[in-house]
């Protein structure tokens, strides 16, 4: 397969999907459309922590005792998105996996740039270990795209204080590179998520701190890190960067399982949920999870 080829199971759907989603114009009517965004409320606690921030708790039904968990980051490239918009497959590892799986609304860029959201979700992290039923030993972190890239950064904050240690983290094609590496930026494969983008909602994100410490994949030190599960489709503008991360994850000797999705575009999974390549890159995840949380 070429590297421009959409995958088969893909095709149908590219056709309609955008290849630029975000831009200064559009952010604003995205962001009113979400508003009007439907969810389920009948199995699920909405919730607003101390400090402000949402979080949306999906439980397993009749368990007794205390459980692995997932705190889980809603992607939209640092500007736009809620975590609603990941009910379905929040619920899909609830029901996998027999977890509690807590969604947060973290604060979005530009309005609060770096620090806030990655501190967002460190708070939700260390609220969701002090939830009865939660076995705080067996917390995982996942996120997609900007919510990928949250969750990598989460890794290293946790890492560097004192507190919860997640014991997995499940990077969903994380945007954790500002400087848009890769020899395909203008791929015109690529769909929703593109160079031109990918510099807006950066610039959003960094405001004025520092890129070296704010951005993932510029991190020198990536020792100690929990272990970690990664995949990215090759049509991704975040292929490249995304596989040279766990790359680097492994030589650090952070375990890294990489699944490769040929043909697939960015966000692939969320457009053809019931495709079979977009099954398989969720149960692989599960598969991941189960093992790390020892069942």
């Amino acid at each position: 397969m070429a590297t421009t080829d959409i995958h088969p199971e893909l095709r149908k759907a590219a056709r309609f999907a955008p290849r630029r989603l975000i831009t200064p114009l559009t952010l604003p009517v995205i962001r009113r459309l979400t508003v009007f965004q439907r969810a389920r409320t009948d199995d699920v606690d909405i919730l607003t922590l101390e400090s402000g921030i949402g979080i949306r708790l999906y439980r397993p039904a009749g368990t007794e005792t205390t459980a692995p968990a997932l705190l889980w980051i809603h992607g939209g490239g640092y500007v736009i998105g809620t975590a609603a918009q990941d009910d379905l497959l929040c619920r899909r590892f609830v029901k996998e996996l027999g977890i509690t799986v807590a969604a947060v609304d973290y604060r979005l860029a530009p309005e609060h740039p770096y620090p806030v959201p990655l501190e967002d979700c460190y708070t939700a992290l260390q609220w969701l270990a002090r939830l009865p039923g939660v076995d705080a030993d067996r917390i995982a972190i996942g996120g997609a795209s900007a919510g990928g890239g949250l969750c990598a950064a989460l890794a290293l904050l946790a890492r560097d204080r004192d507190g919860v240690k997640p014991v997995f983290q499940v990077l969903v094609y994380p945007m954790i590179d500002d400087r848009s590496v890769g020899t395909h930026l203008y791929n015109p494969g690529h769909r929703l998520w593109d160079a031109t983008s990918n510099k807006f909602g950066w610039k959003a994100y960094l405001g004025g701190a520092d890129p070296a410490v704010a951005a993932p994949a510029r991190r020198t030190d990536l020792a100690g890190l929990p272990p970690a599960w990664l995949g990215v489709g090759t049509l991704d503008l975040f292929h490249d960067e995304d596989l040279e991360y766990a790359e680097r994850l492994k030589a650090a000797g952070v375990p890294c399982q990489v699944h490769v999705v040929p043909g697939a575009f960015h966000g692939f999974d969320g457009i053809v949920a019931k495709a079979d390549i977009s099954t398989a890159f969720f149960y692989s995840q599960c598969d991941s999870l189960r093992e790390s949380f020892g069942g």
